[in-house]
């Protein structure tokens, strides 16, 4: 049998994920980061996949699951989408989801939740959706949907695990921890749920700012630095309606 260096890497510094069961009884919302055609949709730009890659769609199928469920049930969804002016690029990375383009809007498998009551849409032009959402007068939209709906556990799903969703979840810990996000109590990145690029380094010796990306070795390790600031990792994600005789 062959080792790979994932295989190793995930003996060294294991992920305890657990199944995560969200009832009736606790207010739970969902994140969606950055499930746009930029980064998900082949062919679609800069950064997004060059071929049909098995990680991005379950990815992409898990993440329109869980959408469908919480906005049958009218509970809180809020999606994050990557949109950049021209003129502000995001080094080290090449121009990419540029507002008012179809590379930053959602993908044909969500374009649905748009028109969801529950949904909201907040467009933002940097990696971190915690820090993307503070407006002009100081106040944060995320920090107010959170706070206005009462969320207690909050689900997150989407891209890049090891970037934008890893930076999120630090920033939104690091809140809680600091009584910013009352009365939010937990934080579930789930596993499958999410998704990052590849990049071998074989594609990267004719660049000179990209550096060798594996995807499988560089979703394991955001998932396990989520782990590490207090996010729980969900390895399955299912509901109980405890109204229900």
């Amino acid at each position: 049998m062959v080792i790979t260096t994932v295989d190793l890497l995930k003996n060294e510094i294991p992920i305890e994920e657990e199944p995560v069961i969200i009832t009736e009884d606790v207010k739970a919302g969902l994140v969606l980061v950055d499930i746009i055609n930029g980064f998900c949709t082949v062919g679609a730009g800069n950064l997004a996949p060059r071929e049909p890659n098995r990680q991005m769609s379950e990815m992409m199928d898990e993440s329109a699951r869980l959408a469908r469920v919480f906005c049958d049930k009218k509970w809180p969804v809020l999606a994050f989408l990557d949109s950049h002016h021209p003129d502000k690029l995001e080094h080290p990375y090449p121009s990419h989801c540029i507002t008012g383009t179809d590379e930053s809007n959602l993908v044909p498998a969500l374009r649905w939740a748009e028109k969801e009551p529950n949904v909201t849409i907040r467009r933002k032009d940097c990696y971190d959706g915690y820090i993307g959402s503070f407006q002009e007068d100081g106040s944060n939209v995320f920090v107010d949907w959170v706070k206005n709906n009462k969320i207690q556990l909050l689900l997150v799903v989407g891209v890049c695990t090891d970037i934008c969703v890893l930076d999120f979840v630090c920033s939104t810990l690091s809140a809680k921890n600091r009584g910013f996000l009352n009365p939010l109590e937990e934080v579930v990145v789930y596993s499958q749920g999410c998704a990052t690029f590849d990049f071998p380094a074989s594609m990267t010796r004719n660049t000179k700012d990209i550096s060798p990306h594996p995807q499988e070795l560089m979703h394991h390790v955001g998932l396990y630095m989520a782990k590490g600031r207090g996010a729980r990792i969900a390895r399955e994600v299912s509901f109980n309606n405890l109204n229900k005789p």
